[in-house]
């Protein structure tokens, strides 16, 4: 089967949406670092929209921190690649707007000619919390290993931060033009957290004027995104292949569904992204709390109660009528009241359509996969619910059902031993998992990384976990799930 590309473009099949603009007349608008699968199915996307709306500025480079395997899967490729969207009917449609993907080790320089160039206007970011270098309180962390070699080595980054703070350094030298930097990770108050980093770094180096002319200059938006994205595999190229008629090395999947909310901070002279889908918003927290609320938040749920259960997709668990119904009212009755609305967020609406989200059949979204790391979701997701409902003097029997499952699911993994329980805890909960099941609700409680000491005590919290957590062990599902 021929290789999707420049040349083989026009046999791509009937039926599948394809760059119909000029390429070769395309310029890099825009600087990525992290070209993984969700900027790919997401950002990427509304760039291409843009190009094909006749916009041609806004064409995008890659930047790869560490790996060249995206370089390399699509050079071949002209930087072509497939988007499938899963829903009832799965269509397929060719992306255009990558034009260049670095591998940043092995071509610094380029990177740092990219950011300088007075064309780009825009620096978005998929790298991950992880990639932020951040300590737990949401400062850069100048202990990281890559943090305190930038701080030293300006010149030769190798943090996120350190090559946007070498990246506005040359701008600032050149002129080059005012710069957006977008963060487009699932990480609370992105924008500000960002900005504080870079120019925390900038001030390590020694370099206060610079650290001055960012805060002053720069624009660090928050944002908040969301679009279920499987991983590829061969499935997926297999998907890819039947649909354009093409071989394509790294395909990318995702649901039909995006949303991207970004703080109305952009920088002048920044791409038209509400022309394309995206909500130019004046506050993103209510959105951001929302999702992390009202989807996350569900999403734990039926992952830790399904997996209880013996189910293994998301779509799988809506399937089971007492889960469902249980889920529905607890984001409807449960979480929803202690949510703000906004202009351009009706709850009501978004819980449905996240219930529609949730039993798309052609989404096979692992609930093991999002149990992962419980211990770092939970406070997110959850804790702060259940906080703000005690403060209200609501009841709080729905949510202490998922905390109880998390602790059994994760005490079950924990004792099975090996590598069958993923959260930075497992060391503390494999020792939990050993006590007395009586003695395990109070235990977990105990973590101070996951309760906040004032929560943990207070008796309205701890006998709700405690009751679910006995009522959940004992087998008795049906009937946590229906008290």
């Amino acid at each position: 089967m021929p290789r999707l590309c420049d040349r083989t473009l026009a046999q791509v099949r009937t039926g599948v949406e394809r760059p119909t603009y000029d390429r070769g007349a395309v310029e890099i608008g825009v600087v990525h670092f992290g070209p993984g699968a969700f900027h790919r199915a997401h950002q990427a996307p509304a760039f291409d929209a843009l190009l094909a709306r006749g916009d041609r500025r806004w064409g995008v480079c890659g930047v790869s921190l560490h790996s060249a395997a995206v370089r390399d899967a699509l050079a071949p490729q002209d930087w072509l690649y497939t988007l499938v969207e899963l829903d009832a009917e799965i269509r397929a449609r060719v992306i255009g707007a990558m034009k260049a993907v670095l591998a940043a080790p092995q071509s610094p320089a380029a990177v740092l000619q990219r950011l300088a160039d007075p064309r780009t206007r825009m620096v978005t970011l998929t790298v991950t919390e992880k990639g932020y270098c951040l300590t737990p309180a949401g400062d850069l962390n100048l202990a990281h290993a890559d943090v305190a070699f930038d701080a030293g080595r300006p010149s030769a980054p190798r943090s996120a931060a350190g090559w946007l703070v070498e990246g506005l350094r040359r701008r600032r030298a050149t002129a080059a033009g005012p710069l957006s930097v977008v963060s487009c990770d699932n990480l609370t108050d992105n924008g500000r957290k960002l900005a504080r980093a870079v120019v925390a770094l900038a001030r390590a180096q020694g370099d206060g004027d610079l650290a001055s002319w960012i805060e002053a200059e720069a624009r660090f938006p928050n944002t908040m995104v969301d679009s279920i994205t499987p991983a590829t595999d061969d499935a997926l190229r297999e998907t890819a292949r039947r649909l354009t008629g093409l071989d394509d090395a790294w395909p990318i999947q995702r649901e039909r569904f995006t949303q991207w909310v970004i703080e109305d901070r952009l920088a002048p002279g920044a791409p038209d992204l509400a022309s394309v889908g995206a909500q130019i918003a004046a506050d993103v927290r209510p959105f951001e709390q929302a999702k992390l609320r009202l989807l996350n938040g569900a999403h734990s749920t039926l992952a830790y109660v399904g997996l209880l259960a013996g189910l293994t997709t998301v779509a799988e668990a809506m399937c089971d009528a007492p889960l469902a119904a249980f889920v529905e009212r607890l984001m409807r009755e449960d979480i929803a009241p202690t949510l703000r609305a906004t202009r351009g967020l009706d709850l009501a609406s978004y819980i449905d359509g996240i219930l529609d989200r949730f039993r798309n059949p052609a989404i096979r979204h692992q609930l093991a996969q999002i149990a992962w790391d419980g211990s770092q979701k939970l406070p997110v997701r959850l804790l702060g619910t259940v906080a703000d409902t005690l403060a209200a003097g609501r009841p709080i029997g729905r949510l202490a059902v998922p905390v109880g499952a998390w602790m059994l699911f994760a005490a079950r993994r924990a004792a099975a031993g090996g590598e069958a329980l993923v959260d930075p805890l497992a060391p503390a909960i494999r020792t939990l998992a050993m006590a007395p099941l009586a003695a395990q609700p109070a235990g977990f409680l105990a973590l101070e990384t996951v309760f906040p000491r004032a929560l943990a005590a207070d008796p309205r919290f701890s006998d709700a976990v405690t009751e679910a957590y006995r009522a959940l062990a004992s087998d008795r599902l049906a009937a946590a799930l229906a008290a």
